[in-house]
């Protein structure tokens, strides 16, 4: 026995998992029901696609099986393969939209308007800093939860300007201050 079933689906040129399910019934005959998959179609429509059955003999199935489903399967895929396409033109025209670029656009602005104001805040720091009023300076500084993406830069600043208004009492590398008495007058 010689059978080219493999090569006969192969030319039918479809895209995706060709699903056979054979069932035997009475009389010597079987029921096939022949389904496509194609998962890289994103659209749910796909799923309510029904398998083309069939109904017949051994050798009846046996004459005419590839051409009873070349036609239905060569349709279904070609479907599934426009439906595909269709979700990422979609997709695509969706993006170009002007209520996308819109939206693009506002985002933009509102990051360059957060950029803004936290370099302004670091320049007015900077400003006190140079004028050795480093409290201002440190009250200046953005909120690191407003900027958790520079809050590693923030807490270093604050950190340095603190030494300078709140010494570390714990800290033995530095070295305590006179205490200058009152005068009383």
């Amino acid at each position: 026995m010689n059978a080219n079933f493999f090569g006969q689906i192969a030319q039918l040129n479809i895209t995706g998992n060709l699903l056979l399910t054979i069932a035997p019934t009475e009389g010597n005959s079987f029921i096939v029901s022949v389904m496509l998959q194609n998962e890289t179609c994103t659209d749910k429509a796909k799923d309510i696609i029904p398998p083309f059955t069939l109904r017949g003999t051994a050798e009846e199935l046996d004459m005419g099986f590839i051409e009873r489903i070349t036609r239905p399967m060569q349709t279904v895929s070609g479907l599934l393969d426009n439906m595909e396409s269709f979700m990422k033109q979609l997709e695509e025209a969706r993006l170009r939209s002007s209520m996308e670029k819109e939206k693009t656009d506002k985002e933009k602005l509102e990051k360059e308007a957060r950029e803004k104001k936290y370099h302004n805040a670091m320049l007015k720091a900077d400003t006190f800093e140079k004028g050795q009023r480093y409290k201002d300076a440190w009250t200046a500084l953005p909120k690191t939860a407003d900027y958790p993406e520079y809050a590693e830069i923030i807490r270093k600043r604050q950190d340095d300007f603190a030494r300078h208004f709140a010494p570390d009492l714990f800290n033995a590398e530095q070295t305590p201050q006179e205490i200058e008495p009152e005068i009383q007058e």
